[in-house]
């Protein structure tokens, strides 16, 4: 109820806007089903992302909230966001302290307005607090010992992954345990191990690697699969990384896979699976640039890989999804893609296995104005979203809709 009344009159707004061209726009309905119950007859959640700027945009959230039953904090679920550390450095047992200030009102609005919430992330070696890892928490002093930041690992976990579940209970229902941990070359990994584990990003250490140890993929699953089981509840927990569709991450990604589920052994001694699923990163297309966007050939890849994760008993969630497209005249060719790529996802679930559990969207929102030099105009591309810049519903949303309606 409070969902339906929440969206009823910016839907109104949003959906009844006029069309800023033919070739932009689709179908104006005001009626519009929402695209997740959809998308639940095929058996996967859909989703969207917000910010904290976004939470204040009531358009923005009302699209949100009356299409998607699955939502990803951008940055705020993300350890650097959490940290606080002036509350660190005052802990009376030396535990990591957080501020949950923003992540809390986001996952709120979920609760309030019955949505699911992915987890995002626990362990990310980038943009990390270096002073997580100092003695005391202070950036003057040495790196702390192995023992002590493996310690500091499984209470940052443990405390996060407690607090939500004991103040939103059954909102966060998945949590990506590691993001980003498989390197893309020699440059940045050993590739004479299969797993591959990042070690440079950037040209800077990767410190979980460095001062946790080689195993602190494998020791960050058993601390959350600890956690969760200590709840009793089944939030499912994920491996989640870029270019996953991709034959060299894909082989790697498969070789972790096996090292986090022999990682632990019950006391039967039988190997606990600390891992349910796999998040494959969804940024199709060039990066900053049009040639090779919108690639039949990335559609085959996709499916490939969720199936080859299904063999390795995953389930498979395509997350922070963006189909790009820096040409504005290609809108028609955007939303072609974006319809075959859909009936794809329809495809891939069927009688006999279910492994996509999850598609959510990143590039909801084209962004025209941004400079070509901006992060997100590069990663999301400008002409990529369901949405034009104000919001208005474009033909590849169109074109979506009926695909998942059946028409």
């Amino acid at each position: 109820m409070l969902k339906k009344i929440f969206i009823a009159g910016m839907m109104m707004c949003i959906l009844a806007m006029p069309c800023a061209s033919a070739e932009e726009a689709g179908t104006q309905s005001e009626d519009y089903e929402p695209l997740y119950t959809l998308a639940e007859k095929y058996g996967f959640r859909l989703g969207g992302c917000f910010s904290p700027g976004e939470l204040k945009d009531e358009s923005y959230m009302a699209f949100l909230a009356r299409h998607f039953n699955s939502l990803t904090c951008t940055n705020e679920t993300k350890a650097y966001s959490l940290l606080n550390q002036d509350m660190s450095k005052l802990s009376p047992d030396g535990k990591p302290m957080m501020n949950y200030y923003w992540a809390d009102q986001m996952v709120g609005f979920a609760k309030d307005h019955g949505i699911g919430i992915r987890g995002h992330v626990l362990v990310w070696d980038a943009y990390m607090t270096d002073w997580f890892f100092r003695e005391g928490y202070d950036s003057a002093k040495p790196y702390a010992d192995r023992e002590t930041v493996r310690q500091r690992i499984a209470s940052y976990i443990d405390q996060v992954m407690t607090h939500f579940e004991t103040k939103f209970p059954g909102v966060i229902y998945c949590w990506d345990v590691v993001n980003e941990a498989i390197g893309d070359s020699a440059a940045d990994s050993d590739l004479s191990t299969p797993r591959h584990i990042r070690n440079l990003r950037g040209g800077e250490n990767n410190l979980f690697l460095e001062l946790a140890g080689d195993d602190y993929v494998e020791y960050a699953f058993l601390c959350a699969r600890n956690t969760a089981e200590k709840l009793g509840v089944d939030i499912r927990l994920f491996y989640n990384d870029y270019n996953m569709f991709q034959t060299g991450k894909r082989a790697a990604a498969c070789a972790l896979i096996e090292s986090i589920n022999h990682y632990a052994q019950d006391e039967q001694g039988n190997d606990r699976k600390l891992i349910d699923g796999i998040g494959m990163q969804g940024y199709i297309g060039g990066y900053g640039q049009q040639p090779g966007c919108m690639n039949s050939a990335d559609i085959a890849a996709i499916r490939k890989s969720i199936e080859l994760y299904a063999s390795h008993g995953m389930e498979v969630q395509i997350t922070e999804m963006a189909v790009r497209n820096y040409d504005k005249s290609q809108a028609a060719s955007h939303a072609e893609f974006y319809g075959k790529l859909f009936e794809m996802f329809k495809q891939v679930n069927n009688e006999d296995s279910n492994p996509l559990t999850a598609v959510c969207i990143w590039g909801i929102n084209d962004c025209p104005s941004l400079p070509k030099t901006h992060y997100t105009w590069k990663l999301n591309s400008p002409y990529g979203g369901l949405l034009t810049e104000d919001h208005q519903i474009k033909t590849s949303f169109d074109t979506v809709y009926h695909v998942l309606k059946g028409e």
